[in-house]
């Protein structure tokens, strides 16, 4: 299948039911951050409470903002009905300002069809599924950057997994993304090319990321399926099933790193790499697919994207959902509010060249 560039996508409804915010009920005009947040906690599970208690404490989220269900814990795979359910008493308690889920788990990452971090954000939909390879339905948050307040605006909460497998993993990646707010940092976005022919699809954008980058953040294309001994990474993108030497390189608080693969988001049990060693090795955020999408680019981040929203100043959940056209059957993962660069103006025209939603035909 071709993909071709559409226009800009627009919403031109709500996804959602819930009722929409009033300038009365708001806690702050400005950039999202903690006041904006939920954290869903399984009861049922010890590593869960403490891994949401702790992000509680970290971000200083309301105790209005954390919400408890239960099921059982640690299984990949949540069922429609269960989850159904799970979701109409997290939609009974969420205040309304609330714009983002913080979900304090590794596992369950898929419901059906759909990644969990999707099913949250979209509900349980068809339209985001794919039997073989076919395309999904688009994201409205894709390259939406005036999307400041996705819930009030669209309908919709993006969600992200505080995912981890155990406690000083899950307070190391924490820890990093708090300590990168503010900081600027002056680290390198690192885009590899790979041998892995079938996995290397995103490689054919790469020269854009340069482009849009420009002189404001240091870009380097590597052809290699490694990158060893790295002491300044703030990105790292690739596509290989098994990347190696990670842990040989050095994040920068605020990173994010992901590899373009089928697996990487069957996150406790993948035949693959997965996703949770990016967090392992130091990233704050990363992102995988939990069922097969075939390797078409739009179904996993764009890194010009990403970065651009980044850079701006946007949290890391709506940066990395900004980047991803597709996202239905991937699950983001890591510390939804790390804000590595301070909130500066709207970008203006060019700062997102080429960054449109992709559509196969």
């Amino acid at each position: 299948m071709t993909l071709l560039l559409l226009t800009t996508l627009t919403a031109s409804g709500r996804l959602g039911t819930g009722p929409r915010i009033t300038n009365a009920d708001a806690p702050s005009q400005g950039p999202l951050d903690h006041r904006h947040l939920v954290i869903i906690i399984n009861s049922a599970d010890p590593l869960s409470e403490a891994i949401g208690r702790m992000y509680q404490a970290a971000r200083l989220i309301p105790p209005g903002q954390v919400i408890r269900v239960r099921f059982p814990p640690r299984t990949p795979e949540l069922s429609p009905a269960l989850f159904r359910r799970i979701k109409r008493t997290v939609d009974s308690q969420t205040p309304s300002h609330v714009q983002v889920y913080a979900l304090a788990w590794a596992a369950p990452y898929r419901v059906g069809c759909q990644s969990i971090t999707s099913a949250f954000t979209f509900g349980l939909d068809s339209r985001f599924c794919a039997d073989g390879c076919r395309t999904t339905a688009l994201s409205p948050l894709f390259a939406r950057g005036e999307v400041r307040r996705p819930w009030d605006q669209l309908g919709i909460r993006p969600s992200m997994l505080l995912a981890a497998t155990s406690q000083p993993m899950a307070r190391r990646f924490i820890q990093k993304g708090v300590a990168s707010d503010g900081t600027a940092p002056e680290g390198t976005a690192y885009l590899l090319s790979t041998g892995d022919s079938r996995r290397n699809t995103r490689a054919a954008g790469y020269g854009r990321v340069v482009a849009t980058m420009g002189s404001r953040f240091r870009v380097r294309l590597v052809a290699s399926d490694a990158l060893v001994g790295a002491q300044d990474v703030m990105a790292y993108f690739t596509g290989l099933a098994f990347p190696v030497a990670i842990r040989t390189n050095r994040f920068r608080p605020g990173a994010v790193a992901d590899h373009l693969t089928s697996f990487g988001g069957m996150l406790t049990d993948s035949s693959q790499m997965s996703a949770l060693r990016w967090l392992e090795a130091g990233a704050s955020g990363s992102y995988g697919t939990v069922v097969e999408p075939c390797n078409f680019p739009a179904k996993f981040s764009d890194p010009g994207l990403l970065l651009t929203y980044y850079r701006r100043g946007d949290t890391l959940i709506e940066s990395y959902w900004r980047s991803v056209a597709m996202p239905g059957q991937g699950v983001f993962i890591g510390e939804p509010l790390a804000r590595p660069w301070p909130v500066r103006a709207e970008l203006k025209p060019g700062d997102v060249s080429g960054a449109r939603p992709r559509h196969a035909q």
